[in-house]
């Protein structure tokens, strides 16, 4: 099979990364006999430093005829100062709105091996956990209506958060899905207690019970979901919330995996086309050293086969080449350590490669 995959290798360690994935595709390719055409896109801080804006609509246009996207990360120092409409993360809302990517999969699963890297309690870490976590995407706070005005204390800013009831069916819809193919349990977190888009969130998710009448639905407010995921992750399997609560849980979860380096995401629509991404930074400081860690951009190639794709086996290949060298002991600088001498991103990609 052939497929078009648009490419943006964006800032700091998203060039090496990105590159990582790239090979680890051509491998996928060689065993399994497919085509993977890639065509390379500017968005993000370089695109700023190009073409004076962080999201071109020559660049969108690339994603926009793809079957899917595949991101490093943007971002950094350099471009913090910028005003938000021109800030690097802005490609990534564009991208999202354009493409109708509506809903983040953000795999936090804590394997075995790396139980000793978890910074959480040993008799915590020890249950360990394998959760999904599930992100509105293109609505809510980030979306909606913003601003700056002259109140009764002077300058004052403002961001919208705004729910509606479609927004929040679908994202629930998706959850209920991937809550049927795991262990029938869905956790759905708002602030309903003082936010009337949260009550709006419950109301709706509840409704959409009756469709999954086998799914167990808990509701969790998002202060105590962040107090329970460094207690008791083991009790989160499916989770599903709005886009700035997911954003900051996700990245919770992420940590206590062990390494932000080993988490990859999904952002997918309506069409089965995704923007597949490593969730951590551009990490600037590190770029261009060989020491940054692939596996997160190369376990969202395995999401990407997966869920636009719909290569099962070559998702799997990926998935045991990576599980089978982190088994071994190979480890990079950001994996708390086992006495061994961390490898570099070119050595870790190789070591993968040479598994699948």
């Amino acid at each position: 099979m052939e497929f078009n995959i648009a490419v943006i290798h964006g800032d700091g360690i998203g060039v090496e990364i990105i590159d990582s994935a790239i090979e680890v595709l051509g491998a996928v390719a060689k065993k399994f006999g497919h085509k993977f055409n890639f065509e390379p896109v500017s968005a993000g801080g370089n695109a700023i430093d190009k073409f004076g804006e962080p999201l071109p609509m020559a660049e969108l246009e690339k994603c926009l005829r793809s079957d899917s996207v595949l991101l490093g990360a943007v971002g950094g120092p350099k471009w913090d100062t910028l005003p938000g409409h021109l800030r690097p993360e802005r490609a990534l809302l564009g991208i999202r709105k354009e493409l109708g990517l509506y809903a983040n999969i953000r795999p936090a699963r804590l394997m075995p091996i790396l139980k000793d890297a978890c910074p959480l309690k040993k008799e915590v870490a020890e249950k360990g956990f394998d959760m999904i976590i599930i992100r509105e995407l293109t609505g809510g706070i980030y979306y909606g209506e913003r601003g700056r005005r002259i109140g009764q204390n002077g300058v004052e800013a403002y961001d919208t958060e705004l729910y509606s009831e479609m927004e929040i069916e679908r994202i629930a819809r998706t959850a209920y899905e991937i809550a049927m193919g795991r262990k029938k349990q869905l956790i759905s977190i708002d602030k309903a207690n003082v936010l009337e888009s949260s009550r709006l969130w419950r109301e709706v998710v509840h409704k959409l019970n009756a469709e999954y009448p086998e799914v167990k639905v808990t509701d969790m407010l998002v202060d105590n979901a962040a107090m329970q995921l460094v207690r008791n992750p083991s009790q989160f399997d499916v989770v599903v919330t709005g886009n700035m609560f997911g954003d900051i849980l996700s990245d919770e979860a992420s940590q206590i995996t062990g390494s932000i380096g080993l988490l990859p995401s999904a952002s997918l629509g309506e069409s089965g086309r995704g923007m597949y991404e490593p969730i951590h930074g551009s990490a600037p400081d590190i770029a261009g050293r060989n020491i940054a860690n692939p596996i997160a951009t190369i376990l969202s190639v395995a999401m990407m086969l997966r869920f636009s794709f719909k290569l099962e086996k070559e998702a799997a290949a990926v998935e045991n080449a990576v599980n089978a060298v982190l088994e071994q002991g190979c480890r990079t600088a950001d994996i708390p350590g086992n006495g061994t001498t961390p490898l570099g991103t070119r050595e870790m990609t190789a070591n993968i490669i040479e598994k699948i």
